[in-house]
């Protein structure tokens, strides 16, 4: 869900859980309303700001500061609708309620379209975007593109670019790079072995060693599938891993300096807070993506 802000007033999603972070300026009364909307919210001295746990958080957040922020917003979703009634986005992929709802199959490049646009947030009931009526011109701005990206993200567009990829003279490397990949095997060198059984970044992203084996790597297969390792003085071996679970990643603390280039050289680094935040949000969505497959299988059977 994307955030809301309206000049100091500011609510966010989570990325270390399934919640909000909600910001406004001191105000006794102001902050004894907020404790009463929301008894487990919690303060946190290094985001200066408040966290509220659950599934639900932003959209309750959201709620909460609709009612109160000043009633500029009523006026500003109201020329909004007007503005829409007269240029209307006529989509397949778009409706109108009490807000605009973007429902579309899944792209990064629409969730990123759609967080940039102002109060746009994301409704996990109805698995689909909501976009308030004051935001109807940002949203009309970007809609090409977001329309555009869906298109390709339809499951019949998909399969005809597979089909296509595999008439592509470099479809047969793609296919020995993924059953490389498959094989849950990372080259790092012999005089640098990582620590196991703790989250670290490297060139496949975040990863969990589990142990090292001590077989070399050979030389064409770092070379082919591994570019980055050509630098490496030393002889690689290979370290087994497995990806690392959200929960891990949220516990995790952060490098506290950049990574050096004889660590990106090396293939292993403690990863970075905005490696980490990235990392978080993807695991949380892949979480919820076979949380539904889950659902949908149950529902079948």
């Amino acid at each position: 869900m994307a955030g809301r802000k309206s000049n100091d007033f500011e609510i966010r999603a989570d990325e270390e859980s399934s919640g909000a972070i909600v910001s406004f300026p001191f105000d006794a009364a102001l902050a004894v309303r907020f404790r009463e909307a929301f008894p487990r919210a919690r303060w946190n001295d290094d985001l200066a700001a408040w966290r509220i746990p659950g599934t639900t958080a932003m959209l309750r957040a959201a709620r909460w500061l609709d009612r109160e922020l000043p009633r500029a917003f009523t006026l500003a979703d109201e020329r909004g609708r007007d503005s829409f009634s007269f240029e209307p986005i006529v989509s397949p992929y778009l409706e109108v309620a009490d807000e605009i709802v973007v429902r579309t199959p899944y792209s990064r490049s629409i969730v990123e379209e759609l967080r940039a646009v102002p109060w746009a947030w994301w409704n996990g009931e109805d698995k689909a975007w909501h976009v308030p009526f004051r935001s109807i011109d940002e949203l009309r701005r970007r809609w090409p593109t977001i329309e555009a990206a869906a298109q390709r993200s339809e499951p019949e567009a998909r399969r005809q670019r597979r089909e296509a990829a595999k008439s592509a003279p470099e479809y047969e490397g793609a296919k020995a790079t993924a059953a490389e990949r498959r094989r849950r095997r990372y080259p790092v060198p012999a005089s640098e072995l990582p620590p196991t059984d703790r989250v670290l970044m490297s060139h496949e992203g975040p990863l969990v060693v589990l142990e090292v084996t001590g077989e070399i790597v050979p030389m064409e297969t770092a070379a082919r599938h591994y570019p980055w390792s050509s630098g490496q003085s030393d002889d690689l071996v290979w370290a087994l891993w497995r990806r690392a679970t959200h929960e891990e990643l949220v516990k995790t603390w952060p490098a506290r300096r950049p990574t050096t280039p004889d660590a990106f050289l090396r293939g292993w680094w403690q990863p970075t807070l905005q490696e980490l935040r990235a990392a978080r949000r993807a695991a949380r969505s892949l979480d919820r993506a076979q949380e539904t497959r889950r659902t949908s299988r149950s529902a079948q059977e």
